[in-house]
């Protein structure tokens, strides 16, 4: 619990107000939030009980389809190493331990992993129970259901099966002819759509949304800045987009919001629109630098996709590696 708490405690940060490169849209009361939150649910779209969510939206169809994408099975991470190192974005660094024992005549070596992954440094996907609204999760499930040892419902252990479908890589610093996106800098529909009528991708319901925001070439040349404060993102409203066009999971190499939010006394509203309304999981704190230089140099945004999650019952997410396959 401890653990837990310094995690939230980190999204409650200061907000600060940046110069943006686009229009910033109006700040949103609490009252058009949850009136948002309405609008896009997905609440008994797929039956009272269900636990998946957008997963829902991959099936085999899409899976076939996604296969069909590979041409030369040129391969990529899309994940950070599990930073071990504390520091000012990573208050909880991975505790890794090994031991060399004797076994059946064997020199063996073995480790011991501990980690809380959510926050701002470890590649993760989050998982359904991870953002309660109104008391609320996903689905209409209470949040009576989180129990010290798990979670009851929407257990990240729902996603056993993978993640395996085409993926969407929106270079959003590429697209606008920059390094990276200034800290703070909003994306929002209209901006995803230019970028689909540039590039002639359409993003299809149950795409994996990869939103790169350039902000590990900014750490490169600037170095780490707080990130807690700013950072480029999805504005809030594009859920609804996201809502309309089915998509199955967004990522960022961000954590796929901007802020400040511009929600009112809201640090992460699009985590909690997407994770409790949409019931759609979020890649938090991707690398998606290489995947961007693989993509530019065969002139293609889409690929297979490829990322499984621990099988941890009642997970409120995991530390995740997707793979892109071209």
């Amino acid at each position: 619990m401890i653990q837990l708490c310094r995690t939230f405690a980190i999204l409650l940060a200061a907000v600060v107000v940046v110069p943006q490169t686009a229009a910033s849209p109006e700040t949103v009361s609490r009252a058009e939030f949850d009136r948002w939150m309405t609008e896009i649910s997905n609440w008994n779209r797929w039956g009272e009980d269900d636990e998946l969510g957008t997963l829902n939206l991959i099936t085999e169809k899409e899976v076939k389809a996604a296969v069909a994408l590979v041409q030369d099975g040129a391969r990529v991470s899309m994940a950070l190493d599990l930073n071990k190192v504390v520091g000012p974005l990573n208050s909880n660094p991975l505790i890794h331990s090994l031991d060399q024992v004797s076994f059946g005549g064997h020199e063996v070596a073995g480790d011991e992993y501990s980690i809380q992954y959510h926050g701002y440094s470890h590649s993760h996907m989050d998982g359904l129970p991870h953002f309660i609204h109104k008391g609320k999760m996903y689905n209409g499930f209470t949040k009576a259901v989180l129990l010290e040892t798990g979670a009851e419902k929407l257990g990240i252990e729902n996603a056993k099966d993978g993640v395996i479908t085409r993926g969407v890589l929106v270079d959003m610093p590429r697209f606008l002819g920059k390094d990276y996106l200034e800290p703070g800098t909003p994306i929002t529909a209209a901006d995803l759509e230019a970028w689909e009528k540039k590039t002639g991708v359409t993003v299809y319901a149950g795409d994996v949304l990869l939103i790169r925001t350039g902000r590990w070439e900014r750490v490169r040349q600037k170095g780490q800045w707080d990130f807690t404060a700013q950072a480029a993102g999805l504005h809030a409203s594009a859920a609804k987009w996201l809502k309309a066009r089915d998509v199955a999971v967004i990522g960022c190499d961000g954590i796929s919001d901007v802020m400040p939010s511009g929600v009112e006394g809201l640090v992460n509203p699009l985590h909690e629109l997407v994770l409790v309304g949409l019931g759609m999981p979020i890649l938090d704190n991707l690398d998606l630098d290489p995947v961007a230089e693989m993509a530019a140099a065969k002139g293609r945004y889409t690929f297979l996709f490829m990322g499984a999650p621990l099988r941890v019952p009642g997970g409120t997410g995991s530390p995740l590696n997707p793979i892109a396959i071209f």
